[in-house]
């Protein structure tokens, strides 16, 4: 954790200067997230990184909390909520350890679990701290799930070296989307929605319900 933590520190600035890669995907996604969300829900965002997401959602909710465990992504995110106040929102470090004695509504994860170091054990946790038929919404890279073979075996190649090399914290989950979406229902989910958005590489976009 904390070599992911300086990796995600060092390169903050960057990140968040970053153009978003399929704007396409994203609003898409984030429109879908929307529809979802009511008044008068508690939201906690795990992962948030500088939480421009978190500042689109928050308003249409009665609490939103963005987390994520990188301080400096966390710092980024307050100096915007600074110069553009959300009500509700509340932006601050931590990961999923730290909410475990609190409830929400709903549960965003983006672009997360294929790096986290367990993510069954992240998902029970999240059935955990649901409210009963809560939501848990979440957007994933699959990359064993690339249509072309040699597609596949570059990504695991590439993961392979800059990990080794250690210019990304370990781990990198290549997920498969029925993995991913079997490890979510044996956490206690049922899937209510699921697309790719974008198709490829795949990101499996899965809103599940606690059950």
């Amino acid at each position: 954790m904390a070599n992911a933590e300086r990796f995600w520190n060092k390169i903050a600035r960057k990140y968040s200067r970053d153009a978003i890669k399929d704007m396409a995907s994203y609003e898409y996604t984030l429109g879908r997230t929307r529809s979802y969300l009511k008044p008068t829900d508690r939201v906690l965002e795990l992962g948030a990184g500088t939480s421009s997401t978190a500042m689109l959602l928050a308003g249409d909710v009665a609490a939103y909390t963005a987390s994520d465990f990188s301080s400096e992504m966390v710092a980024i995110g307050q100096e915007k909520l600074m110069k553009t106040p959300v009500a509700g929102l509340d932006i601050q470090v931590g990961g999923v350890d730290s909410f475990a004695m609190d409830k929400f509504n709903v549960v965003i994860g983006l672009n997360l679990f294929h790096l986290v170091e367990n993510p069954e054990r992240v998902f029970a946790q999240i059935h955990e701290m649901l409210e009963a038929d809560g939501l848990f919404i979440s957007k994933t890279v699959c990359l064993a799930d690339e249509s072309s073979f040699l597609k596949r075996m570059m990504f695991r190649v590439i993961i392979g070296v800059v990990t080794t090399l250690r210019f990304v914290p370990r781990p990198i989950h290549c997920f498969q989307i029925s993995s991913l979406q079997e490890m979510i229902e044996t956490a206690g989910f049922e899937i209510i929605e699921s697309g790719n958005y974008p198709i490829s590489p795949p990101s499996r976009y899965i809103v599940a319900r606690k059950i």
